[in-house]
């Protein structure tokens, strides 16, 4: 990826004229200068309009008070048809699949019914039942683990955990696990040469090799008797059996990134995290019961998904600007996870915070995570795990970021595990 390899640029964000701020350069996620951005909109434009950009107009909203009432006001600020904000072309969003839809792209009603029909997968009892398997397999993953020379964590530890959870939830077998962390890298991957996908036609060749695959068991699980995985309840249940093609395979690609891109890349900006912050380190060693706390203060610093789109459905006073209707509306959650009147030393992790679970990386409202607790198993897994096994974890390099301004993760990152002495 040459784009994340090039030398970092560093942009003087202050000497700026703020109506030229583009928030969602994907460029500045990859490099990690993000920050002074998002510092300066909460502080002179915390209702920010961007007029053009590769990804069409939008506003960005920055402050956590102003997010929060737009996460919670879903008659105002619909998150129909997408959440994401595209690519323009001709001054049209350049859409992948046209006429796809999800649940966390719908209104009430039609949201709520099919948001209910997939939540028993991820409800208290099921993990309860997940818990072991999920435990067994993070056990075997971690054994598995070279002691003493470099290896890349994003790969064997974060993605084939989430993959395998993954699978499990669809039920798919586990030998096509990794297609699944594929096929969610490639629905938030930016086309270009270097890249998951060089064209935009290789992407649509993926999508329908994705689809067809999804498809195909649709077909096998409406003929069976119903099973617990996510495609048998959505192709039994009452209420969502007779949806469009296009609306269930809509629904598999938002479970699919929601299932793997949240958990894998906090997974690794925790080892990151407590890398930059030895003494955080030492202190979730010395006192393993902060593992809970670790896992939600980690969700807050990492913010793997660092916005969701909005559109206004009517015109709207807000925070002192006049938002028209139809306008593009982006919730920064990274920034409002930072915002420094609202969380104490936002910028620091710090793992027993007085309030840790007090951060919005699972949105508020309506779309409220429905994974979330889920993301927090495996994490607190992983990490009671490997606080058995392993005197430590040395990021031995800076991580590869992914280049998103949609998924805040990343590609690879190298670590070591020293051997005992």
């Amino acid at each position: 990826m040459s784009d994340v390899a090039a030398p970092v640029e560093v942009e003087d964000v202050a000497a700026l004229p703020l109506e030229e701020l583009h928030p969602a350069k994907a460029k500045r996620f990859a490099n990690d200068t993000l920050w002074p951005v998002f510092e300066r909109l909460r502080r002179e434009a915390p209702v920010h309009y961007t007029p053009e950009s590769e990804v069409g107009a939008y506003w960005s909203i920055s402050r956590w008070d102003d997010i929060m009432a737009v996460d919670t006001d879903h008659k105002t600020f619909s998150s129909e048809p997408n959440i994401t904000l595209l690519p323009h072309v001709d001054g049209q969003a350049d859409v992948t699949v046209p006429g796809l839809a999800m649940f966390i792209a719908m209104d009430p009603p039609k949201h709520d019914i099919q948001r209910k029909t997939v939540s028993p997968a991820v409800s208290p009892t099921n993990l309860k039942l997940l818990e072991p398997l999920i435990r067994e397999r993070a056990a075997k993953i971690l054994d598995s683990l070279p002691i003493g020379e470099p290896f890349d964590w994003v790969d064997l530890v974060s993605k084939e955990l989430t993959a395998m959870t993954l699978a499990t939830l669809f039920g798919v077998p586990q030998e096509y696990r990794r297609l699944l962390t594929h096929w969610s890298d490639i629905v938030t991957a930016q086309p270009g040469p270097g890249r998951i996908v060089e064209t935009r036609e290789e992407k649509i060749q993926v999508f329908q090799d994705y689809h067809a695959y999804f498809t195909k068991l649709w077909n096998e699980r409406v003929n069976a008797e119903p099973t617990g995985d996510l495609i048998s309840m959505l192709a039994h249940s009452p209420a969502t059996r007779n949806m469009s093609p296009l609306e269930f395979f809509g629904n598999v690609i938002l479970l699919t990134v929601g299932g793997n891109d949240t958990t894998r890349n906090t997974m690794t900006g925790s080892v990151y995290a407590l890398n930059k912050n030895p003494d955080e380190f030492a202190k979730l060693k010395a006192s393993p019961e902060l593992l809970p706390s670790m896992v939600s203060e980690t969700i807050r610093w990492q913010t793997p998904l660092a916005y969701m789109k909005r559109r206004a459905t009517r015109d709207v006073e807000f925070g002192g600007k006049t938002i028209r209707e139809g306008d593009t509306v982006a919730m920064w959650y990274v920034s409002g996870n930072r915002d420094e009147s609202v969380i104490d030393r936002p910028n620091d992790y710090i793992i027993d915070r007085e309030r840790p679970r007090q951060h919005m990386s699972f949105g508020f409202g309506i779309h409220r995570c429905v994974g979330n607790r889920l993301a927090e198993l495996q994490l607190q897994i992983v990490w009671e795990e490997a606080l058995k096994r392993f005197p430590d974890i040395v990021v031995v390099e800076e991580p590869v970021r992914v280049l998103s301004s949609f998924v805040k993760g990343y590609e690879s990152m190298q670590v070591v595990i020293p051997a005992r002495h």
